[in-house]
Parts: structure tokens; C-alpha cells; sequence
């Protein structure tokens, strides 16, 4: 089993750039939302979706760091891919 590391989360994203993604981030008091889109860019630290559900969103772009994805702070779902960002075995 290997070790699930930032770099290994951000050389996964470099290659799904393009794809579609969901994102499930907790909203305090056990509420949690849902960011559909683009992933966008990819930077050294973050990576960039483009929104597809701006209709109900005041912006169309949202940032989130990969130490975000490897904490669990954030769920991220590539639903056209059958890449596991992170081994869900390894984050219990």
C-alpha cells in the first residue's frame, strides 16, 4: 500500500485537469455543501474548479488546497473517473 502524500494528490489532479468534480465541504453544525464543476488549474498548492452550479453561488471559481483533500477537510468525487484521490482504507 503506498503512502497517500500532497505530491501524490497534486500529480493525481495535474492529470484530471478538465474533468468534471464534486466537492463536499463541511458548513459547520453537521451541514456540509456541494460545489459541482471544472477542475480548472493546478498550482504547486491549490487547484482550481470552475463552478457549474453558479446560478445559487455569488462566484463561478473556487480554490482548495491539497493538505485539504489529505486532512479529509474536503470530499472530492471525480464521477466521469474511476481515480480514488485518496485510499480510503489509509484515511480511517
Amino acid at each position: 500500500m503506498m503512502t497517500t502524500t500532497i505530491n501524490n494528490i497534486k500529480d493525481t489532479f495535474d492529470e484530471l485537469v478538465g474533468e468534471n468534480i464534486v466537492i463536499t465541504v463541511e458548513a459547520g453544525r453537521r451541514k456540509t455543501k456541494t460545489h459541482a464543476g471544472t477542475l480548472s488549474e493546478t498550482y504547486p498548492a491549490v487547484f482550481v474548479v470552475e463552478l457549474s452550479n453558479n446560478d445559487e453561488e455569488s462566484y463561478d471559481r473556487v480554490s482548495y488546497s491539497y493538505a485539504d483533500v489529505l486532512t479529509s477537510s474536503i470530499e472530492v468525487d471525480f464521477p466521469d473517473s474511476d481515480v480514488e484521490v485518496v485510499d480510503t482504507e489509509e484515511a480511517e
